[in-house]
Parts: C-alpha cells; structure tokens; sequence
C-alpha cells in the first residue's frame, strides 16, 4: 500500500492531528506487509499560492512556456504523489473555522483541469467530473470548539470538514464512502470533555484501520 500522508499543524509536535496520523501509520503498518509513506509536510515546505502565470498555463489549451511550466511545477509534483497513492491521510487543525491556508493552497495546486477533474457543459448543471478514483482518505481534525456536527450548536461554523469533504473528489476519493474522520474537539477548554474526546479519538484507530486492512 502506498500512503500520502499530507500534515497542516503548525503545532509540530504538540499538534494532536500529527500524532493522530503518526498512530494511526504505525497501526497500518502492523497490518499491511508492506507499506510506503510519502511525508508531505505544508507547515515545513509550504505550497506556493495560485499566480497568474498558474492560472494561464493550467488552462492553456496550447503547449506553454517555461515560465508557465514552472509556474506548474509544484502542482505537477503534488498531483503525481496523490495519482501514485492508494491511501490519503491528511491530519489538519481547524484555524479559524476552516483550513489552515497552507492545507488550502495544496487543494488549489491539486485541483487542476484535465489533470484531476474534466470539465464539460454538456453535463448540464454538474459539469464537473473527477479523474482520479478509487482512493482513500483518512482524516484526523481538532478544533478549539465543540459542535460542529451536523445538528451541533456550532454546526453553521463548520468549514473544514465539510470543505475538505466537497474538495476530497480531486483527490480521487468518494467521499461518502471511502473517507474516514475522527476529530478532537475541546482542546481549549482542556478539560475532561477534552480529555475523552481525544481517548475516543485514538481509540477510534483501531477501527479504521479494520475496516481498511
């Protein structure tokens, strides 16, 4: 099984999401033979933002320019990595109510036309198609907040989960029913609401790597 595991946690080695992902990779590899990771860290090597030259070279129809080749050039590596990956694990805190802006940057890179989705008007209203398939993602969050869930008193602020979710078919994964999540909450009342999310977080490892393995 090859794996990309792609972190966001400026908390480094205090981020729970880190050691979240780093738990669960030792779990899988307990039950796989062989596994290969591929380390994507965008808090150590950052993904460069959307540019103009991007923009003209991901839609150029023709052959393009050098400058627009290396304008592409990160996003041509990022894409390479997920098309060779057979298991996506992202681990990101929530910032803000969303993504941190370097886990957004990378989903802007791989998100490219012809690359990782098609786009036709002949579809009708859902022109978009995903290229990619048959992949898998896990998911590891925290938040400083609670109740973010569908139902939850803070439902109308959840923008990651759900934004990652929407974005998760560029990567070629079906959403409904090949992603899997498990979030921490509460880390800033650090209280034993905090304490017990983050022991049903670990605990709900095991899990998921069943229902992979």
């Amino acid at each position: 099984m090859k794996i990309l595991n792609v972190q966001a946690s400026a908390g480094m080695d205090r981020s729970l999401t880190r050691k979240l992902s780093t738990h669960f990779l030792e779990c899988i590899k307990k039950c796989i033979s062989h596994v290969v990771i591929k380390e994507l860290d965008l808090v150590k090597d950052p993904p460069p933002l959307m540019t103009p030259e991007w923009i003209a070279g991901a839609f150029s129809q023709t052959a393009i320019s050098e400058e627009l080749q290396l304008a592409l050039a990160r996003s041509d590596e990022y894409i390479k990595q997920i098309e060779a990956a057979d298991l996506i694990v992202i681990g990101t805190p929530m910032y803000n109510y969303g993504m941190p802006a370097a886990l957004k940057a990378w989903f802007d890179q791989v998100a490219r036309i012809n690359k990782t989705f098609s786009f036709d008007l002949s579809r009708g209203d859902f022109p978009i198609e995903p290229i990619l398939s048959n992949k898998k993602m896990v998911l590891f969050t925290s938040s400083g907040e609670f109740g973010f869930e569908t139902g939850g008193v803070r439902e109308e602020y959840a923008h990651l989960v759900p934004h990652i979710k929407s974005c998760a078919h560029y990567l070629g994964v079906n959403a409904q029913k090949d992603l899997y999540h498990l979030g921490i909450e509460y880390q800033e009342f650090k209280d034993k609401r905090h304490e017990q999310s983050k022991s049903e977080a670990f605990a709900g490892i095991d899990r998921i790597v069943r229902l992979i393995c």
